[in-house]
């Protein structure tokens, strides 16, 4: 059993989208009320549309996440 399950927050790309930010980290999320205030990390999943450029610090995205975001120049 993961003690640090519920702390690791997946987040949509529809999410980010809403966001009004192009530099995005996890404090900026906190503050967005995207994810809990005590998320530990976040990770960026391909669910949703992206269609502007934004930039993750200290943000994990998987695979597919990852290429959305560089075909938009992220």
């Amino acid at each position: 059993v993961s003690l640090t399950r519920g702390l690791n927050v997946e987040v949509r790309l529809s999410e980010l989208e809403k966001l009004p930010l192009s530099d995005i980290d996890l404090l900026s999320l906190k503050q967005a009320g995207v994810v809990a205030p005590s998320a530990l990390s976040a990770k960026v999943i391909l669910s949703g549309k992206l269609t502007r450029k934004i930039v993750l610090n200290g943000v994990g995205a998987t695979k597919g996440a990852k290429a959305a975001i560089e075909a938009l120049g992220g």
